[in-house]
């Protein structure tokens, strides 16, 4: 499952290979379980001709600002990953194309090819990824409703030390509690 630092990993390729590049030509699945409210067609439309402004990411969503919206937004899912091709998107696990893999993949949501030739595409075996269209993606949810991003906006440890003196529960229960974990990782980034 891509966790937040793959997605963010995603997120850093994208700007560093893509941030300033028009998008050429795009290719969207026809798959209404991943590829949410849009036809591929539409989808495609609105994509043709853009300029990538920036790359966003909050939690495990991330989002390409375009130089004017609507703008392709993606929720990773079990399975969902950005690959560029001739690009190493993390350092840990294989994410390079070789030239002799399929390209783009025969899991590939959305491909998308750039005006001086680099291609990337976000790709999901298992179909639980969404990818939308949205004129802004922090408006609405999931994004809407998530809570302080551990990468962005840590705490310290004076915070997180304040949000566990008021706890009377025994350790198997604080290291379950998913709300907890959320403050402990921010807290650990710093």
């Amino acid at each position: 499952m891509p966790e937040l630092p793959e997605v963010e990993a995603a997120r850093r390729a994208l700007e560093e290979h893509c941030v300033g590049k028009k998008i050429r030509r795009s290719t969207v699945a026809n798959d209404s379980k991943v590829i949410d409210g849009v036809s591929p067609e539409d989808f495609e439309a609105a994509l043709n001709g853009k300029t990538i402004v920036a790359a966003h990411r909050k939690g495990k969503n991330m989002w390409l600002q375009l130089d004017s919206p609507p703008f392709p937004s993606f929720q990773f899912g079990m399975t969902g990953a950005v690959y560029i091709k001739g690009v190493a998107v993390t350092k840990y696990k294989r994410s390079a194309v070789k030239d002799t893999d399929e390209w783009p993949s025969k899991y590939s949501k959305l491909f998308v090819e750039l005006d001086d030739g680099l291609e990337f595409s976000f790709t999901d075996k298992r179909r639980f990824a969404k990818v939308r269209l949205l004129d802004n993606p922090v408006s609405v949810p999931p994004i809407s409703e998530l809570g302080p991003d551990a990468l962005k906006e840590p705490m310290t440890e004076e915070e997180f030390y304040n949000s566990l003196s008021n706890k009377k529960i025994g350790i198997k229960a604080l290291l379950l509690d998913q709300v907890l974990m959320v403050l402990l990782c921010r807290c650990v980034w710093i």
